[in-house]
């Protein structure tokens, strides 16, 4: 959530990042609907103290004052009650509207409508091509019975599936790898729960936009899509110190998503499915956009130092304004090449919101003149299972059949080879 104050000094600039995320918001609305507000919140605090005052009088009135008082009373309070009422509405229409405005996105993001006018920044490794007929994922795991696919969808139902065999080892490595990487670069180990509260959601932004992408309990409670949700919230409503900044989290979860509007997409296999687990890296910092800007890099390039290990080839894109969450100000998708599809696949997500997050969930900390200030945020994948083994796969398969195991996850294994 923007400030209101920067957003009522600021129209031009949150009127051009409506547009460049394409979201639908008056914001001549909002402005009017803040001064309406703002109008009746003062007439409110005027009635309370005219109250006050009428009330504390009573004390030391005698009987025919106290009468007099009463009759005054009275309709005071019939007044400020309807008042209240009404402030109540605006105040709940107000933050309905505020939660919509959009983070504006940093200078440096291009323009765009889609992931199709994301830019790539850089690439690393040759795009791997093989001189024999090579399989994709869903092949390779049937025949070396990584994954049951038909028993997978029984259970589970459309995107369902059971990983088993070196596949399911496959999992357990790469989890294990990218935790020993993340505690020696100083990070803290989290498990972090599926299951959260409406409120966590529209603390990081995925609500209200993004509802129609997540399962829903009886009871009301959500299951997240990333560990970012929960470990978010982990420290709402508390105020931290600046000498413990920036906080670094590698957190895991189960996660789900519906993948509403992706029907006929990745149908097959463990490219797009309704429930994974991730190892996520998240960053509370002081709020300071030179700050930002270097842990950006920096999550990123944690990345980058894993998927060079695994030896994937691989390229980083800017997501365009058109591809960026409501929250965020600037992020990089990092991709993976897929030699079935000869293209590359997005495996990690890198961003930086600034207080959008954390003034929605009032993370703040004490700054060095003892004024409190919201932290900025950032996020970026570090393991999502199951894309990173598919392009391992992929990537890893011999003419033979067999697949070799990368060398930085065999310590993990009784073999080179799977198959």
């Amino acid at each position: 959530m923007l400030d209101i104050k920067f957003i009522r000094d600021n129209q031009d600039i949150v009127k051009d990042a409506i547009r460049k995320k394409f979201v639908k918001l008056d914001l001549d609305g909002l402005i009017s609907l803040d001064d309406k507000r703002r109008e009746v919140l003062s007439l409110v605090e005027n009635l309370r103290a005219e109250q006050k005052t009428v009330s504390d009088g009573m004390v030391s009135a005698d009987a025919s004052a106290r009468e007099e008082l009463l009759a005054k009373l009275r309709p005071l309070k019939e007044n400020l009650q309807k008042k209240e009422e009404e402030l109540k509405k605006l105040t709940s229409d107000w933050r309905d509207m505020m939660v919509q405005v959009p983070n504006v996105p940093d200078m440096t993001v291009p323009e765009g409508v889609s992931d199709e006018d994301n830019q790539e920044i850089r690439a690393w490794g040759e795009k791997t091509q093989f001189d024999f007929e090579a399989k994709d994922h869903v092949a390779l795991c049937e025949a070396h019975d990584l994954a049951d696919f038909e028993r997978g969808a029984k259970v589970s139902g459309f995107r369902g599936y059971f990983m088993k065999n070196e596949g399911a080892q496959l999992f357990f490595a790469l989890w294990q790898y990218t935790l020993n990487y993340f505690i020696k670069e100083g990070y803290t180990p989290i498990i972090v729960p599926s299951l959260v509260k409406k409120e966590t959601l529209y603390g990081t932004g995925y609500l209200p936009q993004g509802e129609e992408d997540l399962y829903q309990t009886q009871d009301g409670e959500f299951l997240a899509g990333t560990a970012e949700v929960a470990m978010m919230s982990y420290y709402a409503g508390e105020i931290l110190e600046k000498k413990d900044l920036p906080k670094k989290f590698i957190a895991f979860s189960p996660c789900f998503r519906r993948e509403a509007g992706a029907h006929g997409k990745d149908i097959k296999g463990i490219i797009r499915v309704h429930e994974f687990f991730k190892l996520e890296q998240i960053i509370l910092s002081e709020a300071n956009h030179e700050m930002s800007v270097a842990l950006h890099e920096e999550i990123t390039k944690h990345v980058e130092n894993i998927m060079q290990a695994l030896k994937l080839p691989y390229h980083v894109v800017v997501n365009c304004t058109g591809d960026l969450g409501l929250g965020q100000v600037k992020k990089y998708d990092i991709e993976a090449w897929m030699p079935s599809q000869q293209k590359y696949r997005e495996t990690h997500s890198s961003s930086y919101f600034h207080d959008f997050q954390t003034r929605r969930l009032n993370i703040r900390y004490r700054d060095d003149d003892g004024s409190l200030k919201y932290v900025h945020s950032l996020n970026n994948t570090a393991c999502a299972t199951s894309r990173l083994p598919a392009s391992i796969l992929e990537n890893y398969q011999e003419a033979d059949g067999r697949i070799r195991i990368p060398e930085v996850l065999r310590q993990y294994f009784s073999t080179d080879y799977i198959g």
